[in-house]
């Protein structure tokens, strides 16, 4: 009696299933959220350090192209956060809300109807069940006055001090708690045929309760499978064009670097190849 709690509590638990999954997927947008903004930070420091830094040319071009990298991946990771709060988490909040109606008395319609249907479907055999468990105590207590008063009846032949009247009345006695044995016995061995008798009734109305809240939980069940799907797609950039475009074109920068471009412009630009001013002979200016 009463081990349907567990299965009724299960309704509960699955409102508080839905705040821990809207909870982790707020989590994760939050993650999602900063990593974004720190990729931005790090692309805008490390651009102006390589900029005013002494690398140049082609493997510069090369080394800020990370830089972007990072900022059009941040844009991604924003939109990510956006997913999985505007249409992830939005999803799970209106299910949960159409799936479990609060009482103005607290808990969940859904909750009471079950444990009405259980109560409801238990009381008869819970009943039936009672009268078994006193009829079994009173069975008990009768075999059990029954043995006290054979022993009595048994020590009292051995007792020279006792009269006929007073062994009469322990015979007597014996009697009386043999037929208080008989008696109870057949009202145990009743109410347990009783008992079996309710039994199948009380199972296939169990059965049928238990399977309404079977079905609830399937419905929660088969929709969490289906968030969970979704925010792996949201979460998974690997298959998204843009993300790998992004990585492909960050591998074409990287390749167009050219040590021997390099060093040809540094030699043009910086070193013999670059243009001379050579000292040439100045006429003195009359206004000096």
């Amino acid at each position: 009696v009463g081990n349907y709690k567990r299965t009724v509590k299960r309704i509960d638990d699955g409102h508080r299933l839905c705040n821990d999954l809207m909870n982790c997927i707020h989590e994760r947008a939050r993650i999602e959220k900063v990593y974004a903004q720190q990729l931005t930070e790090w692309a805008k420091r490390w651009k102006q350090l390589v900029e005013k830094g002494p690398q140049y040319g082609t493997v510069e071009r090369a080394w800020c192209a990370f830089m972007s990298e990072a900022e059009k991946v941040s844009e991604l990771h924003l939109e990510v956060k956006g997913s999985l709060m505007n249409e992830d988490f939005e999803k799970i909040k209106n299910w949960q809300k159409e799936a479990f109606h609060k009482q103005m008395m607290g808990g969940f319609k859904e909750t009471k109807e079950a444990e009405d249907g259980f109560r409801k479907a238990q009381k008869p055999w819970a009943k039936k069940l009672k009268e078994v468990e006193a009829a079994k105590k009173a069975y008990h207590a009768a075999c059990k006055e029954e043995k006290l008063a054979i022993s009595r009846e048994t020590n009292s032949k051995a007792d020279p001090a006792l009269n006929p009247e007073q062994l009469k009345k322990l015979q007597d006695k014996v009697e009386r708690s043999k037929q208080d044995v008989l008696k109870t016995k057949e009202k145990y061995e009743k109410s347990l045929k009783e008992l079996d008798n309710a039994t199948p009734q009380y199972m296939e109305n169990m059965e049928q309760v238990f399977e309404q809240c079977q079905q609830f939980e399937e419905k929660r069940l088969r929709f969490f499978r289906e968030v969970l799907l979704e925010v792996q797609k949201h979460l998974d950039l690997s298959n998204a064009a843009s993300y790998k475009n992004i990585y492909r074109e960050l591998e074409q920068n990287i390749k167009t670097a050219d040590a021997v471009e390099d060093l040809r412009w540094f030699r043009a630009n910086q070193g013999p190849g670059m243009s001379m001013n050579w000292p040439q002979f100045e006429v003195r200016s009359k206004s000096l």
